[in-house]
C-alpha cells in the first residue's frame, strides 16, 4: 500500500491561522509599490490554493471577496472536512475545497481552466522533490497570462547553521515510538543535553541557542509541520526562481511591503553594493546573504508588465487605504526586523488622523494635504512602511461592500461561536480591506455578546464568564490564575471596557460586526403601496 502521506506530517492536525499575503488586495498592493501592473481589480476572479492545511485563510478570504471564486487542496482529510463544515457554517458559495493530492489534483472535474492568483504558503519547502514537480506543472498549464503566484519559502543561508540541528531533531523524533508529542518533546530534551555538555557545533554556532529556546515554545502541531516532514528543503534564490521560470514565471516582487524599502534594511554601503549588480536574480541572492535571510514571501508573475512613471502613480492615486490598529495621537514606534524605522512622527501623524474617518484612496488623503510638503518618493515611502508594519492596509472598492458585509458577517458569527469553546480561530474577516484581522478569544466572545442584545461592556463581561466558568477556565493576571469568580469577572470588564473604547471604533471602520444591517425605514410611498 502506498503512504497516502508522501512524508509529510499528518498525525497532528495543522495550525488555524491566516497570512495576509493570500489576500488579493494585499498582493495588488505589493505590484503597485513595485510599479508593476497586475488584473486583481476585475469584476470577478479565479483563486486557488495549493496545500491550504485547515483551510481557514481560504474560508475568509471567501467571505470577504464574494466576488472571487476561491479552490482550495489539501491532502490531508481531516483538513478538508473541518474547511467543509467552516464554509457551510459561513455560508460561502464561492468556497471549493479538494481532498487531493498534488499530482491527480489537476484532473478534478469542476476546476476553472485558468486561474488569476495560485498561492503556495508554507508548501512548497516541505514537499518531495516530484510534488514539488506537480506543483510547476499545475502552474505552468492554469495560471493565466498576467496572473499572480505567490510562495512562501525556506531560504539559504540563514538556515545554513540549523540544518544539522534541524535533522538531530527529525532523526530522534521519527526513531521514538508512540503518540507524536511525546517523541517531539523527548527529541527537543536530547538536543538541550547536546547543547549543556558543550560540543563544538554549538560553541562554533551561538546564534543556535536563540532558535532552540524559540523551538521550546512551540506547540507540537507547529513544529511537526514545520520542521519534521521528511521533505524539509530550505532554497537558494536562484533555485527557486529557476524553478518559477520553467512555468514562465518571473519574479515580481516581495509580499513583504517593507522589504520594499531599501534604506530600512541595508546600509549606504550595502545599498551600493546591491546596486552595483546588475543581474536582478544575483541581487536577490546577494540580499540574503546580507540579511542571512531564513525566509522569503515572494510573488512571480506570468508575463509581467510594469507600469509608466505617470501610470504607477495613477495606480497609487486609486489605492484605498484603512487604519487596521488604534490610533490614539502622539508618536508611535515602527519597527522593521527588530529595528526601529527612523519616521518622523509629522509624516504619519496626519495620515493616521485622517484615516480615523474611514478608509481613503491615496488620491483623496492628497486632497486633503496630510502629505503636506512633501515628495511623491516620501509619500510613497512613508504609506509602503505603514502598510508593511501592519498599521495600514489596502482596501477593496467600494462597488459590493454590501454583499461582502454580509458574507462577512455570516463568517464571522460562525467564527464567534466558536469562541464559546475553544480559542483556536484567531481572524475574523473584513468586508473592507479583503483580508483579516486579527481577534483573541475575548475580543471575540464581546462581539458575540453584543450581537445578542447586550449593550454594556460589562454585559459583554458577564456574558464571556458564563461561557468559561463551566468549562473551568480562568484568567491570568500578574503571573498567577485568579480563581475567585468575581476576580475573573473584574479582569473581563476592564478587558471589556478597553475593547468598546479602544477595538471596538476600529471594528466598525473595517465593517467586522456580528449584527444584521437595520432595515431601512419605508418611504411614504412604499408604505401607500403596502
Amino acid at each position: 500500500m502506498n503512504d497516502w502521506t508522501s512524508g509529510y506530517v499528518a498525525e497532528l492536525d495543522y495550525t488555524h491561522d491566516f497570512y495576509r499575503e493570500l489576500a488579493p488586495s494585499h498582493l495588488a498592493f505589493c505590484a503597485t509599490s513595485q510599479g508593476q501592473k497586475h488584473g486583481l481589480n476585475q469584476p470577478t476572479l479565479n483563486y486557488c490554493e495549493l496545500g491550504c492545511g485547515q483551510g481557514f485563510s481560504a474560508n475568509l478570504l471567501a467571505a470577504a471577496n464574494p466576488h472571487i471564486e476561491v479552490h482550495a487542496m489539501d491532502f490531508n482529510p481531516a483538513h478538508i472536512h473541518g474547511a467543509r463544515e467552516l464554509a457551510e457554517q459561513a455560508q460561502s458559495p464561492n468556497m471549493h475545497f479538494y481532498e487531493n493530492s498534488f499530482e491527480d489534483f489537476a484532473t478534478v472535474s469542476g476546476l476553472p481552466e485558468s486561474f488569476d492568483v495560485i498561492a503556495l504558503h508554507g508548501v512548497y519547502s516541505w514537499v518531495s522533490r516530484k510534488n514539488q514537480n506537480y506543483i510547476l506543472d499545475f502552474l505552468a498549464k492554469r495560471l493565466k497570462p498576467g496572473g499572480l503566484v505567490y510562495v512562501s519559502y525556506n531560504t539559504m543561508p540563514g538556515w545554513a547553521a540549523a540544518l544539522p540541528l534541524r535533522r538531530i531533531l527529525a532523526d530522534r523524533v521519527s526513531q521514538g515510538e508512540g503518540p507524536l508529542p511525546p517523541r517531539i518533546q523527548d527529541a527537543i530534551e536530547h538536543v538541550t543535553e547536546l547543547q549543556s555538555i558543550g560540543t563544538g557545533y554549538f560553541d562554533s554556532n551561538p546564534s543556535l541557542a536563540a532558535w532552540l529556546a524559540k523551538v521550546k515554545t512551540m506547540s507540537p502541531n507547529y513544529l511537526a509541520h514545520e520542521y519534521l516532514n521528511k521533505d524539509w528543503t530550505p532554497f537558494h534564490f536562484a533555485d527557486l526562481a529557476g524553478d518559477m521560470s520553467q512555468a514562465k514565471l518571473s519574479f515580481l516582487a516581495s509580499a513583504d511591503p517593507s522589504d520594499h524599502v531599501e534604506d530600512l534594511l541595508f546600509t549606504p554601503e550595502q545599498i551600493a553594493a546591491l546596486q552595483a549588480e546588475v543581474n536582478p536574480m544575483r541581487r536577490q541572492a546577494l540580499r540574503d546573504v546580507i540579511l542571512n535571510e531564513q525566509f522569503r514571501t515572494d510573488i512571480f508573475a506570468k508575463g509581467r508588465l510594469r507600469h509608466s512613471e505617470r501610470g504607477t502613480i495613477g495606480a497609487w492615486f486609486e489605492t484605498p487605504l484603512a487604519l487596521t490598529r488604534r490610533y490614539a495621537g502622539g508618536s508611535i514606534k515602527l519597527t522593521c526586523r527588530n529595528r526601529e524605522i527612523p519616521l518622523e512622527q509629522t509624516q504619519y501623524e496626519p495620515i493616521l488622523n485622517a484615516l480615523k474617518d474611514g478608509p481613503q484612496t491615496v488620491r483623496a488623503l492628497l486632497d486633503r494635504g496630510v502629505f503636506g510638503t512633501g515628495t511623491w518618493a516620501d509619500i510613497s515611502r512613508t504609506l509602503t512602511i505603514l502598510v508593511g508594519t501592519g498599521h495600514l492596509a489596502p482596501c477593496l472598492q467600494q462597488d459590493g461592500l454590501a454583499e461582502r458585509s454580509e458574507r462577512c458577517r455570516a463568517f464571522n458569527l460562525a467564527v464567534c461561536k466558536r469562541a464559546e469553546d475553544s480559542e483556536t480561530l484567531r481572524f475574523l474577516a473584513s468586508p473592507v480591506t479583503g483580508s483579516g484581522i486579527e481577534f483573541d478569544r475575548f475580543e471575540q466572545l464581546f462581539l458575540l455578546a453584543r450581537s445578542e442584545g447586550l449593550s454594556t461592556p460589562n454585559e459583554w463581561a458577564d456574558l464571556a464568564w458564563q461561557i468559561l466558568a463551566p468549562q473551568g477556565q480562568r484568567l491570568h493576571l500578574d503571573g498567577r490564575i485568579l480563581e475567585t469568580p468575581e476576580e475573573n469577572l473584574a479582569v473581563l470588564r476592564v478587558r471589556a471596557n478597553a475593547f468598546a473604547a479602544q477595538r471596538l471604533p476600529l471594528c466598525e471602520s473595517l465593517g467586522i460586526t456580528l449584527e444584521p444591517p437595520s432595515p431601512e425605514p419605508q418611504t411614504q410611498q412604499s408604505q401607500a403601496a403596502a
